[in-house]
């Protein structure tokens, strides 16, 4: 067994992080709010392109501020990313709308523009949440087009995907609504938080508004709406004052895990997760899907290197295969739904930027003697 456990894609501190946190207990402005995350917001929004941001204390968080202020009431029809992570559609919920999920299209993985169009005339939805799958960019170009087409608000779903460009455009700018997440796994981390991104300001600010209790600019406390208490702490958008000066460090490295494990597999009846020849992902998480027809199987994959103290993961299972969901409809362009394929030929392999080149030979090597 490996002595040290090679992790799925662990937290990478550096040190400038301690800085900024310093700075925060130096000044007693520990609380929400502060010098710490007017700079987090002001990197963040510069880096991605948009007007403004406002940091909260999870994606989840920025997702739901999205779905109000989209309008979302009850039974209002979304029309979410299919293949993804349950935080990118439960705040359709919050808000009591219903989902539909769109299925997946096979050069991205990520939601089908094709399928969405069929959403679009089957339902009058209120607005689509589209995902950026383990740090690739999906078709926004087409998503987008046909959200305009149809009148319908986009919510893109960067969570995964900060720095990720698609045509030289940086995910989380695509959508009239755009949420990130800084989880403890995340291309950069502040140990939890989230941030909400548009390039219309009267929306952050009401988010600022809602996220701090919706509390009237009074003496007293005055309230005419109900609010959250979703605010990003001071110290955490420290940590992310400093992760943010490598957020182009941390790209590259895990574009070097994905090459190798591309180069190491590339005798294997095995494909790598795709992308678009006019993007650039972030390659936060590298994938594998077995061929069709093999007998080793993904669970296989993850006990064999589980054994060796290595974590992997299986893909995220589609939602509307989830138990909560069940009653849900599911829009596929194909005969079979391509997100439920993945899910069962599919893993996601360690892809912690601290794993050496020699651990990731031993992982490659691991797989190669199960084939």
């Amino acid at each position: 067994m490996a002595n040290t456990r090679i992790y799925l894609s662990s937290p990478t501190m550096h040190g400038e992080e301690q800085v900024y946190v310093k700075e925060a207990f130096d000044t007693n402005w520990v609380a929400p709010l502060g010098k710490n995350v007017d700079e987090f917001e002001k990197s963040v929004a510069k880096y991605v392109g948009v007007k403004e941001a406002a940091a909260l204390n999870s994606g989840t968080a920025a997702l739901h501020m999205a779905v109000k202020l989209a309008g979302v009431k009850r039974g209002d029809i979304v029309l979410c990313s299919d293949l993804t992570f349950a935080a990118t559609v439960n705040p359709v919920t919050y808000e009591e709308g219903i989902q539909v999920f769109i299925d997946s299209e096979p050069e991205t993985w990520n939601m089908d523009p094709e399928a969405l169009e069929i959403g679009l005339r089957k339902y009058n939805a209120k607005a689509v949440i589209a995902a950026n799958l383990y740090g690739t960019p999906a078709k926004l170009d087409e998503i987008q087009a046909l959200c305009q087409k149809y009148n319908v608000t986009l919510i893109e779903d960067a969570a995964e995907s900060l720095g990720a460009t698609l045509n030289g455009v940086q995910t989380g700018a695509f959508g009239k609504y755009n949420a990130l997440s800084f989880n403890g796994n995340k291309i950069i981390t502040t140990s939890g938080g989230g941030m909400f991104l548009s390039n219309d300001e009267e929306a952050v600010k009401k988010v600022r508004f809602w996220s701090t209790q919706a509390r009237e600019n009074c003496p007293w406390y005055e309230h005419k709406e109900i609010g959250y208490n979703y605010r990003m702490s001071n110290i955490v958008a420290g940590i992310g004052r400093g992760q943010m000066l490598h957020l182009d460090e941390h790209i590259a490295q895990k574009k070097a895990i994905y090459m190798r494990y591309k180069e190491g597999l590339k005798d294997l009846p095995v494909k790598m997760n795709p992308y678009l020849q006019n993007s650039k992902p972030n390659f936060w998480l590298s994938c594998l899907t077995i061929n069709k027809g093999e007998k080793v199987t993904p669970e296989d994959i993850r006990l064999a290197l589980e054994k060796e103290n290595i974590e992997s993961r299986p893909i995220w299972k589609p939602m509307h295969m989830q138990p909560v969901y069940r009653n849900n409809d599911f829009i596929t362009a194909g005969t079979k739904p391509l997100s439920e394929d993945i899910f069962a030929r599919g893993i996601c392999l360690p892809s912690d930027n601290k794993m050496t080149a020699k651990q990731q030979d031993m992982i490659v090597g691991i797989i190669k003697g199960l084939f």
